[in-house]
């Protein structure tokens, strides 16, 4: 489904990825785990066309998308839940879920997507009328996940789920999230700072370092990798703490 090949991105002339290259087969959950500053999140705005490489290409299905401008990469079925949300604050949750049905085809069919996303996130339809800024910040999630799910994309991307959710909140989207992937068959990207979690939603992962990918396997080889334990897992500290 997609296909990212030799991928190398610069921010202005400071090089960030270096010969990044990768697959994502249709229907799977892919993580990308690494330390902060490793590059994760530039892959992401590369692939959604934030950024545009210097080199390599990156297809989806066969379609060259790398130098498509972000609104025509959403058109073509790929859509992102940024990191920190990134709502209209002064919007409420029904408009914020309609800006999200913002192609042709998602707007066709906007009314039975909007209620499919409201039985599957159901504090949200009781809370249609209210302000996205005064929503608690598992609600947000909610509707930032929402709102990317109506664009009917068929790869979602999803950055930083976890950041400032409590563990309770994080395993209730975690559930959701796992359980649209079976039920859709929806193609899943996502780059998580809780590694156990992002290894256990996934199917396979890849490990970047300074821009690199020096890693990849099935989630749970990676689980129980010596490497990953020690410098994601931080299971050897613990051992040595006691």
């Amino acid at each position: 489904m997609l296909d990212i090949s030799q991928l190398d991105v610069f921010y202005d002339d400071l090089q960030a990825l270096w010969d990044i290259s990768f697959k994502i087969d249709e229907g799977k959950i892919v993580t990308l785990i690494g330390s902060n500053g490793a590059g994760k999140s530039t892959i992401m705005k590369t692939i959604t066309g934030q950024l545009k490489p210097k080199a390599g290409k990156i297809t989806f299905n066969n379609r060259h998308i790398d130098n498509l401008p972000p609104y025509r990469i959403v058109e073509s079925g790929i859509c992102m839940v940024p990191e920190g949300r990134r709502l209209f604050a002064a919007m409420n949750v029904q408009e914020n879920l309609e800006v999200g049905a913002s192609t042709k085809t998602a707007r066709k069919v906007k009314n039975s997507t909007i209620a499919w996303v409201y039985e599957i996130f159901p504090v949200l339809k009781e809370r249609a009328r209210q302000q996205a800024g005064t929503l608690s910040g598992g609600e947000q999630q909610m509707l930032a996940i929402g709102r990317a799910l109506m664009s009917n994309p068929k790869m979602l991307l999803i950055d930083e789920m976890s950041l400032g959710l409590s563990p309770i909140i994080v395993q209730g989207i975690s559930r959701i999230i796992k359980e649209i992937n079976q039920s859709k068959k929806l193609t899943i990207l996502l780059v998580e700072q809780d590694v156990q979690l992002a290894l256990s939603l996934a199917d396979e992962g890849y490990i970047i370092e300074n821009g690199h990918i020096v890693g990849r396997g099935k989630s749970a080889d990676l689980l129980c990798n010596k490497q990953v334990k020690e410098a994601y897992l931080g299971i050897n500290a613990l051992k040595k703490a006691k």
